[in-house]
């Protein structure tokens, strides 16, 4: 049942904002665009978070979240993800089970964050961590969570301890293997980064730019994924490849970043996330508005 809710509230397509764009953006600035969001008639917003080291500027995901939340009336807002290493278990599932009961129907829980060693193992022993105060607190709200599982063993946990996956950054090969792994019942919400650009050398140098601050790195989760997809090491490292952008980033006019947007849903997205390369939140929001009606239909 909670599943099936879920899927009716959020709709195809909604929108993933990166953490470091909101930390810039005043408050004032960010209800302006939020609210421009849920009149273009999005599903979701969902923000990311930065781990504790990182000197990338970010707010605290919790206070983000419920500001994103008090700002709109009916979007829901989801967590994309909530780092298991900036809070302790208990915090995570009090401030996500508050967030819930604030505003019924409106939040989702999204986990991951850790690189290290036994990352899903570190990631089950906190969801164990989540589940002992909710066995014990009186009144705490449920809340849909999704996992940030990228491969086989992570889908298994997504299908056995969570309500679905919420995968970043990946082709749509990814999401068809995806829904195989966690089956009809679960729900899988991924990630695209999209560039209204027709230039193709301009656009691809946009997630070039993000793979050098360190996301694809040699040793990253990400670039021994992408090889596990079969990409060769040639198409991972180094400047990466043509095929490994253009399978990873939807980018030209209006048609075809829709067309790559649909193609997620085809391939088995219940809700596709839409991430628009922009300097700053309403240079974002003024792509979403030119999206709009190819995904959503504008509603203003």
């Amino acid at each position: 049942m909670m599943v099936e809710r879920v899927r009716e509230r959020l709709g195809r397509f909604g929108v993933w904002i990166p953490p470091y764009v909101l930390g810039v953006t005043s408050v004032e600035v960010q209800r302006r665009e939020l609210v421009r969001i849920e009149r273009l008639g999005y599903g979701s917003i969902w923000t990311g978070e930065t781990p504790v080291a990182s000197s990338m500027r970010s707010r605290e995901a919790f206070a983000q979240l419920g500001l994103m939340l008090a700002a709109t009336e009916r979007i829901v807002v989801g967590a994309g993800i909530a780092n298991i290493g900036n809070r302790a278990a208990t915090a995570m599932h009090t401030g996500a089970a508050t967030l819930a009961e604030a505003y019924p129907g409106r939040f989702v829980l999204g986990l991951g964050g850790h690189s290290g060693e036994r990352p899903l193992g570190m990631l089950r022993e906190y969801l164990d961590a989540m589940a002992r105060p909710a066995d014990t607190a009186n009144q705490l709200a449920d809340y849909p969570l999704v996992l940030a599982a990228l491969g086989p063993r992570a889908h298994e946990l997504a299908r056995e301890r969570a309500h679905g996956v919420h995968p970043f950054l990946q082709p749509v090969a990814h999401t068809a293997a995806a829904r195989a792994a966690v089956g009809p019942g679960s729900l899988v919400i991924p990630h695209q980064s999209v560039v209204l650009e027709t230039d193709p050398d301009t656009a691809r140098s946009r997630l070039r730019a993000i793979f050098d601050a360190g996301v694809g790195a040699a040793h990253s989760p990400y670039a021994r994924h992408y090889l596990r997809l079969g990409y060769s090491e040639a198409d991972v490292l180094g400047r990466r490849s043509d095929r490994l952008i253009d399978d990873l980033l939807a980018w030209g006019d209006e048609a075809a970043v829709a067309a790559r947007l649909t193609a997620q849903l085809d391939a088995g997205a219940d809700h596709v996330l839409v991430h628009p390369f922009a300097a700053d939140l309403p240079a974002a929001v003024d792509q979403l508005e030119r999206l709009a009606p190819l995904l959503v239909g504008a509603a203003y």
